[in-house]
């Protein structure tokens, strides 16, 4: 069978270069865990290279039919572990019951989908190694107080730490992308829960974020805070300038705040 088509709407660029491949998956650690599931594999550049490692099993989900044939046809010891699916639609629990790491090389058009998917899931996802848009990686890596810190890096740095790892340049994809890429491993930290209401928490930080240039006691709804709330001096700080602690001590405070109210009524 020829090679697949990169296909536009897929965001396809496919990696031919087989030392940078085999630096990707040896960047997967893969502690504690027996399963790794690749998203989109293409034509397998990553995936030959996982399936040498036998200290786990390696899946692949693809929702590329052309792709999947492929797979197919050059990985026999694969196939019953073809997932044909779009990643972000699959019900993560009925395909793994145990911790398992994920990687891949994510298609630039979903890749902050991918990772909110992730986060629906990330007490059963303890590592993920993937390559993305070079600044889509050093987002989700930046700290509090880089002009790129945003929502994801919030709510990714809640329950993972980031490291951003190189940079692939754009000559060593089929066809090239506009743009350089970027590897960054996300390991899972040793928090099972947020010290905070975790529904609650989201919403401060996209209110937070939602206007950005402006001071927490601005950007959150004058409803939210109190008299007394906003005389605290933590709201007298931009979102890109707190922690996930400071946002979960936010949190806590508008939590007490409700409850107070609540009790007086």
């Amino acid at each position: 069978m020829v090679n697949v088509r990169a296909k536009k709407n897929l965001g396809q660029h496919f990696l031919k270069d087989l030392d940078i491949a085999q630096k990707i998956v040896d960047s997967l650690q893969a502690v504690n865990v027996d399963k790794v599931l690749e998203i989109g594999p293409g034509m397998g550049v990553l995936t030959q290279y996982l399936l040498k490692n036998k200290s786990f099993e390696t899946s692949v989900v693809e929702i590329d039919r052309e792709s999947v044939e492929y797979l197919n046809n050059h990985f026999p010891e694969l196939r019953e572990r073809i997932i044909s699916a779009d990643f972000l639609r699959m019900r993560l629990d009925q395909h793994f019951d145990q911790p398992f790491a994920i990687i891949g090389n994510f298609p630039y058009n979903i890749s902050s989908q991918i990772f909110f998917k992730v986060l629906e899931y990330h007490n059963q996802i303890p590592e993920i190694v993937g390559m993305l848009q070079k600044e889509v990686a050093e987002r989700l890596a930046a700290p509090p107080g880089s002009k790129t810190y945003g929502i994801l890096s919030v709510f990714l740095q809640a329950y993972y730490n980031i490291e951003y790892l190189f940079t692939v340049n754009e000559d060593v994809f089929s066809p090239p992308p506009k743009v350089k890429s970027g590897v960054i491993r996300l390991t899972r930290n040793q928090k099972e829960k947020l010290d905070c209401d975790e529904k609650l928490f989201w919403g401060v930080v996209k209110m937070a974020f939602n206007q950005r240039r402006k001071t927490m006691r601005n950007s959150l709804k004058s409803r939210i805070l109190s008299d007394e709330l906003k005389a605290n001096p933590i709201f007298d700080k931009r979102p890109e300038q707190l922690g996930v602690a400071q946002f979960e001590m936010i949190t806590r405070l508008i939590a007490e705040q409700a409850g107070t109210v609540s009790s007086e009524q």
